[in-house]
């Protein structure tokens, strides 16, 4: 099946942001709805995406040597739980440079977003924090820790995986 140029892109986006979700697609790709994103997926590249066991969007391999891309998520060993490096847009490179460690006391995601603010003087929404955090939690580099909220913490030390940015 030949895929068009926009077909492409979003196929590169699947393999670059894997594993995702609807949402973080449908942000992306300007789409009204995580319905929208599934009824694409479906009718445009279904040869080319799965949904892992916990209904996360991942790339086939083919479609990762189609469109050129690496993947977004990479383990030096096939039975590894920590990923060795991770593919992310710059907010979500600063969120993991900021978040507790595993070893320290997790922290809220206004925590992270004060942090962000101090050490790259930028301002980002809460919501993009929340959202980072959730996609570095989907990466299996972040942990929740439920108390009176959500809050945050690395599941890896800092060290053992590398972070490239994608934009």
């Amino acid at each position: 099946m030949a895929l068009s140029d926009e077909e492409k892109e979003r196929l590169a986006d699947v393999v670059r942001l894997q594993p995702t979700k609807n949402k973080e697609l449908q942000e992306r790709w300007g789409l009204d709805s995580g319905s929208d994103v599934h009824r694409y997926l479906e009718d445009s590249l279904k040869e080319y995406y799965y949904r892992d066991d916990n209904s996360l969007i991942r790339a086939t391999a083919e479609a990762a040597e189609l469109v050129d891309v690496e993947p977004g998520v990479e383990t030096d060993d096939a039975e590894a739980e920590v990923p060795s490096v991770i593919r992310v847009p710059r907010l979500e490179s600063r969120v993991f440079s900021v978040v507790a460690g595993p070893d320290e006391r997790s922290e809220s995601v206004v925590s992270v977003l004060n942090k962000v603010r101090d050490r790259f003087d930028a301002d980002p929404d809460v919501e993009d924090v929340r959202r980072a955090l959730q996609s570095l939690r989907r990466k299996g580099v972040v942990e929740v820790v439920y108390r009176t909220v959500p809050t945050f913490r690395l599941a890896v030390e800092r060290d053992e995986v590398d972070v490239e940015v994608t934009d």
